[in-house]
């Protein structure tokens, strides 16, 4: 079938001849880009150096190197030889502009690389590294030198009086920057920006924004904030700062309570005042005219050192900044004291006092108390609790931890008028017991029982009859056990009108129930025969 198609179209021998040129053409050009090897692109900032490597390919080596030359093209158009090498004539820097600051790095055809040192924003632009080469002609490659530059950033506040008109009261900058810059403003006050940019002569770029606003006091201090972005950061620039928006002054008065009475000491009136600038001028004056004498002023604050009729009055505060001057003003009403200031602490101290006293007479009784308690449980009697040991006995005092007998006797004559002592009643006798405490013990008197044996008998015995008389029986004489001394003291005392001043009674032999009994010196006898002690015991 293809001869078919080429018998009936036939090509044209012209149309051969252009296909054949075209084809040389490209397998030339891909020889020709392949031969000369450099960077497609590069990036430098100004006052670094750059780096331009450029290498020959010849594969067959049949290519004859002559000379490389490195050619500038800042604009399309234009194009200036910067450094020529021939391997006789050596090296050679024809434009001014970068002489002394291009170099060879290699003595060589095949690697004629170049630096460039103090780079300048000017010196962007394509780079040409090209050949001369025999039999083929000029052979080439291009680089492009991209030239970057960091803005320089700035964001201020400017300075505006509040007012009507929206005005400019931020500015923020990226200044000479290659590539330009791009800026965002974050506000929480109400505005809008605007921006602006400038070319450089060697070509950056710098970008100004300004943000505006109808400034109020309000808006004094308020936050800002500035963002910058930009290739060569990286990442963005940000600022944030106060607005400055002055104003004039506003006033009030603070300190007074409604309480000035006659005599109060040290009342306080405080001026306080806003403004942007801050005032710092405050002037203090009275409606009813010259401030009275008892009134100090120090700067904001009004001292009155006695509260009296005089500053019974208006006071007015006026304080002043550069964008004018505000009046505040307060009346003062002086009332009669409702109390003697110092009733109070009389009062409280009479309280306190009272209260005292209570305490003391409290702690007093109970102190009493205490002790009255501490005494009877040591045997001690309270009041009322004492015993009589006799007619005309005597009550109270200490009796120690010996026992004691007490007995109750009757002379002759008050026996036989039978009104003497009842001496059928109990003898108590006082035992030491072993932890200090003692009881005391009843003993049935034997009167009775010795009375049913002795009819004869008129008058009731004494108890000395009792104990000294030989019809007790052996089990109760052994509680008493009297010896011959004692005996002997009872005959010289009377034999029974009288008992001696003391009995030394001995210690029982007996088992339980025996009783340690004796008479102290104490043992008193009484003109109507009985016996008492001058120590009264108690129960």
């Amino acid at each position: 079938m293809a001869r078919d198609y080429a018998a009936r179209c036939p090509v044209s021998p012209v149309r051969n001849t252009w296909l054949v040129a075209a084809a040389i053409l490209l397998a030339a050009q891909g020889i020709g880009a392949q031969k000369v090897r450099v960077d497609e692109e590069l990036e430098a900032y100004p006052t670094e150096s750059v780096k331009l490597t450029c290498e020959f390919i010849d594969g067959g080596g049949l290519t004859k190197l002559t000379q490389v030359s490195w050619i500038w093209e800042p604009i399309d158009g234009q194009r200036d030889n910067i450094a020529v090498y021939h391997p006789i004539y050596g090296h050679s820097f024809p434009n001014p502009s970068f002489k002394d600051r291009v170099v060879f790095l290699h003595d060589s055809l095949q690697n004629p690389s170049i630096r460039i040192s103090n780079l300048k924003m000017s010196d962007a632009g394509r780079y040409t590294c090209e050949y001369a080469t025999y039999p083929s002609g000029n052979e080439q490659g291009t680089t492009t030198l991209i030239m970057l530059a960091k803005p320089r950033n700035s964001a201020n506040a400017v300075t505006v009086q509040a007012g009507t008109k929206s005005v400019v009261v931020a500015q923020c900058e990226a200044a000479e920057g290659k590539p330009a810059a791009t800026i965002k403003w974050l506000a929480s006050v109400g505005g809008n920006h605007s921006t602006s940019t400038t070319n450089g002569p060697d070509g950056t770029v710098t970008v100004r924004s300004e943000y505006r606003l109808v400034p109020t006091p309000a808006d004094n201090d308020r936050e800002v904030t500035c963002m910058v972005d930009q290739r060569t950061l990286g990442q963005p620039w940000v600022k944030t700062f106060k607005l400055s928006v002055e104003y004039p002054p506003s006033v009030s008065i603070e300190g007074y309570d409604n309480n000035w009475y006659v005599g109060r000491s040290d009342a306080v009136l405080v001026c306080l005042a806003t403004g942007n600038p801050k005032p710092t001028t405050f002037t203090w004056t009275a409606a009813s005219g010259a401030l009275p004498d008892t009134v100090e002023v120090n700067g904001e604050k009004l001292t009155v050192k006695k509260v009296d009729d005089a500053v019974n009055t208006t006071f007015i505060c006026e304080v002043k900044n550069k964008h004018g001057a505000s009046r505040h003003q307060i009346t003062t009403i002086v009332i009669e004291a409702l109390e003697d200031p110092s009733s109070a602490g009389v009062v409280a101290g009479a309280v306190i006092g009272s209260l005292l006293a209570l305490l003391l007479v409290v702690a007093l009784i109970a102190v009493l108390l205490t002790r009255s308690r501490r005494q009877q449980r040591r045997g001690y009697p309270s009041s009322g609790d004492s015993i009589a040991t006799g007619s005309g006995g005597s009550n109270g005092g200490d009796y120690g931890n010996k026992a004691r007998l007490l007995f109750s006797g009757t002379s002759n004559s008050s026996s036989k008028n039978g009104t003497g002592a009842n001496n059928n009643g109990p003898i108590y006798t006082y035992r030491e017991g072993c932890d200090a405490t003692g009881t005391l013990t009843e003993k049935a008197n034997d009167y009775h029982h010795h009375h049913l044996h002795h009819p004869s008998i008129g008058n009731p015995p004494s108890a000395h009859d009792i104990l000294l008389s030989g019809d007790v029986d052996e089990a109760e004489r052994r509680k008493f056990d009297l010896d011959d001394s004692m005996e002997e003291e009872y005959d010289r005392f009377g034999g029974g009108n009288m008992l001696p001043p003391a009995y030394h009674v001995h210690r029982g032999h007996g088992g339980e129930e025996e009783m340690d009994v004796y008479l102290d010196d104490d043992m008193e006898s009484q003109r109507d025969g009985s016996v008492i002690s001058r120590t009264a015991i108690y129960v």
